[in-house]
């Protein structure tokens, strides 16, 4: 099972950020506990002891609240379930490896899938929040933060930190600050509650492990009248030269979306190789797919 786990030191897991305070007070007690006994020769009084006794405990309450903190990360490891291999009778494809972002950024690439339509047609519009799901090294996401200006934001996701690296540095250069990097896990992409405006999964979609709870993560991070656009390689079209299982029909796609709370709104079919579409909540429809 795929789990995120803190990094370790001789098998000793690493404090997260919201342990080093705990941590520090811990370490703190002790020393003034030890400063207290270590640099007198007299007898402790009544106050003296009380304070000793008072540190201790302080001591023993912040290592409860850190075992609790550590147990409740745990917890939430072991409730992501297996990865699967099949859903809904489509076979999941594999991640692309960061090693490959320069793919994603090469020469001909707007020849080839007609990009600069597909955003023409993504319906974004200044201030907007949107997300580039599996964003990899920024290619849509740079873009995407000029069209929603200043006053946007453009989230983009990724399990990979080496292409969030690679997309921070891609903005840096263009001067582009609009872009948030979110690092996402297989199962949640992070995203804030009822808050994003259009969700773009480009080429992404087919490689979730975690289909359903990826699906209800973005259902939920939605905000009023917002959509979930994906783009996938045409299945139905032997002439995209893709790689069967980094395609899929738009009959597959109906399918898996709309098990998951999910109805068809809008449907662009202009691009080369690509499905576009769009998908909003169903309010009518809970999810069936568990």
């Amino acid at each position: 099972m795929l789990v995120e786990r803190p990094p370790t030191v001789n098998g000793v897991p690493l404090l997260s950020k919201q342990r080093h305070s705990v941590a520090a007070s811990i370490a703190t007690a002790f020393l003034l506990a030890d400063n207290r006994s270590g640099s007198r020769q007299v007898t402790l009084t009544k106050v003296e002891v009380m304070l000793e006794f008072r540190a201790v405990f302080v001591v023993l309450l912040l290592l409860c609240i850190n075992s609790a903190a550590i147990a409740q990360e745990n917890q939430a490891d072991v409730e992501i379930p297996p990865a699967l291999e099949v859903y809904m009778g489509r076979t999941i494809a594999q991640t692309m490896h960061y090693l490959g972002a320069p793919w994603l950024i090469r020469e001909n690439r707007e020849n080839q899938e007609r990009c600069s339509l597909m955003l023409a047609n993504l319906d974004v519009k200044p201030g907007m929040t949107v997300c580039d799901m599996g964003c990899g090294n920024g290619f849509y996401a740079l873009q995407m933060a000029k069209m929603v200006g200043e006053e946007g934001t453009v989230l983009g996701v990724d399990i990979q930190p080496e292409m969030l690296k690679l997309m921070s540095e891609r903005a840096a250069e263009a001067g582009i600050t609009n872009v948030k990097p979110i690092l996402g896990t297989i199962a949640d992409p992070k995203l804030p509650e009822g808050a994003v405006d259009i969700i773009l999964c480009a080429d992404v979609y087919h490689e979730f492990s975690h289909p359903e709870q990826m699906l209800a993560a973005m259902r939920a991070s939605l905000a009023p009248n917002g959509v979930v656009v994906l783009l996938e390689f045409r299945e139905e079209d032997p002439r995209v030269p893709i790689k069967p299982l980094h395609k899929m029909s738009k009959a597959q796609v109906n399918k898996e979306l709309t098990a998951n709370g999910f109805k068809l709104v809008k449907e662009f079919d202009k691009l080369p190789w690509q499905h576009m579409m769009f998908f909003g909540k169903d309010e009518n429809t809970e999810p069936t797919s568990e």
